[in-house]
C-alpha cells in the first residue's frame, strides 16, 4: 500500500513543493499572516469589551467673596448701619448755657458741639445732630452769625429762637434751612419748670416732622478727616485740659479717662451735666484761638472771626497736638494741619470745639 502522504490531494502536494522551493517567501507570507491574525484578534477583543462613557470633569467655580460695604458717619467718623444713615438730614440747634439754663437736655447726645461767647461773657452752644435723636432738647436760644458759619458746612437745618439782626438777615436770605421757632411755634414748647427766656424746648419727633414737611429729607455734610487710633502718631501728653473762655462761670475743663478714651467735661468748677444723661463726655476736644471783638448791631454783640486761619490745640487719646485751623469760606469745613503742614486726623467720636479768644483766653494742659 502507498504511504498516507502519497494519498494527499494534489493541491497540498503542490503547496508543499512550492514551500520547499521558496522558503523565504513562505516565511514572509507566514509572518504577514500572523500579524494580520493578531490585529484581527486584538480588534475583536476591544470591540467586545463594554463601552464606558467618560464624563467631562466639571471645573470648580470659586466664588469671590465681595466685602460688605462699611459706612462711617460724616459727623463723628464712627461706623453706621448703611448709606441711608449718612445722608439723613442734619439738624444744628442753638442751646443756651447761662446758669439758669443748666443742666441742659440732649446736649450729651450731640455729635459735634461748638462753644463760644454769645454776649456779656456768656457762652452758648451750637449742637449738631444726625445719627442721634434725643427726645428732649433745650433750652433753645437765639442765633449769632459765627455759629451760622460753623453750621453751614453740615448742610443741615438751623433750629433757634430768633437771633441778632445780622444772623437773621443771613439765615432768612433763602440759602439756609431756617427752622426758627418764630415761624414754627408748633415744633417747640415752653417748659413750666423754668422761666422765660430759659425754657424753650423741642425734640426730634417734632424736628424730624418739621424737616420732612419742608422737604429737608437729606443732608450732605462736609466731614472732618478721621482715623483709627492705631494710625495716630504719639505727641505730648494732654490728659487734663483747661480752657479759659471768659469767666469762672463759663470756663471749662476736661479730664481724660484712658479706659474709655473719653474726656469728661466740667464747667464752672463742677461736672457739666446733661439733665437726663449725666456728665457730658467728648472723644475729641479742640480749642480754636480766634479773634473776638464787640460790635454794635441792634445792641452790643460779640463778633468772632470764623474765616481764615489761626492756632489750635487738639486733644485726643490722652495727647495734645499743636495745630493750625483754616476755613476758606463760610460754607467750607474747618481743616486742621500740624507743624509740618500735614492734615491732623481726628479720632472717631463726639467732638467738642471751643472758640478761645486770642485776647484774654487761654488753653493749658498737662
Amino acid at each position: 500500500m502507498e504511504p498516507e502522504s502519497l494519498k494527499m490531494p494534489g493541491k497540498f502536494v503542490r503547496l508543499r513543493m512550492w514551500i520547499r522551493k521558496h522558503p523565504k517567501k513562505a516565511w514572509m507570507i507566514a509572518g504577514i499572516s500572523l500579524i494580520i491574525i493578531g490585529f484581527l484578534v486584538t480588534f475583536g477583543v476591544i470591540a467586545l469589551q463594554p463601552k464606558t462613557t467618560v464624563k467631562p470633569t466639571k471645573k470648580t467655580v470659586v466664588s469671590k467673596q465681595v466685602p460688605k460695604p462699611v459706612y462711617y458717619s460724616l459727623l463723628t467718623g464712627e461706623q453706621v448701619a448703611d448709606q441711608a444713615a449718612i445722608t439723613q438730614p442734619v439738624t444744628a440747634i442753638m442751646m443756651e448755657n447761662s446758669p439758669d439754663a443748666r443742666p441742659q437736655s440732649g446736649l450729651k447726645e450731640a455729635e459735634v458741639v461748638y462753644e463760644a461767647v454769645a454776649e456779656g461773657g456768656i457762652t452758648r452752644f451750637l449742637a449738631v445732630y444726625q445719627q442721634h435723636k434725643p427726645q428732649l432738647i433745650g433750652p433753645v436760644r437765639s442765633l449769632r452769625p459765627y455759629y451760622l458759619d460753623w453750621a453751614t458746612p453740615y448742610d443741615g437745618s438751623i433750629a433757634h429762637v430768633g437771633g441778632s439782626k445780622n444772623a437773621l438777615d443771613t439765615v432768612r436770605n433763602g440759602n439756609y434751612r431756617d427752622i426758627d421757632q418764630f415761624f414754627n411755634a408748633g415744633s417747640y414748647w415752653r417748659a413750666t419748670d423754668r422761666y422765660a427766656p430759659h425754657n424753650v424746648y423741642t425734640n426730634f419727633a417734632k424736628l424730624d416732622a418739621l424737616n420732612a414737611a419742608k422737604g429737608y429729607t437729606t443732608s450732605n455734610p462736609q466731614p472732618f478727616e478721621r482715623a483709627d487710633d492705631s494710625k495716630q502718631q504719639p505727641v505730648q501728653d494732654g490728659t487734663q485740659v483747661d480752657l479759659t473762655i471768659s469767666s469762672p462761670l463759663y470756663n471749662s475743663s476736661y479730664a481724660y479717662d484712658a479706659s474709655t478714651k473719653l474726656y469728661a467735661r466740667s464747667e464752672g468748677g463742677a461736672p457739666h451735666l446733661d439733665r437726663e444723661a449725666g456728665q457730658i463726655q467728648a472723644r475729641v476736644v479742640i480749642a480754636l484761638r480766634v479773634n473776638m471783638s464787640t460790635v454794635f448791631e441792634d445792641g452790643y454783640r460779640e463778633s468772632i472771626t470764623t474765616v481764615g486761619s489761626g492756632n489750635a490745640m487738639i486733644f485726643q487719646n490722652g495727647h495734645a497736638i499743636q495745630a493750625t485751623w483754616a476755613k476758606d469760606s463760610p460754607t467750607s469745613q474747618l481743616k486742621f494741619t500740624d507743624a509740618a503742614g500735614q492734615p491732623v486726623k481726628l479720632a472717631r467720636g463726639t467732638t467738642w470745639i471751643s472758640a478761645i479768644p486770642n485776647s484774654g483766653g487761654n488753653v493749658s494742659w498737662k
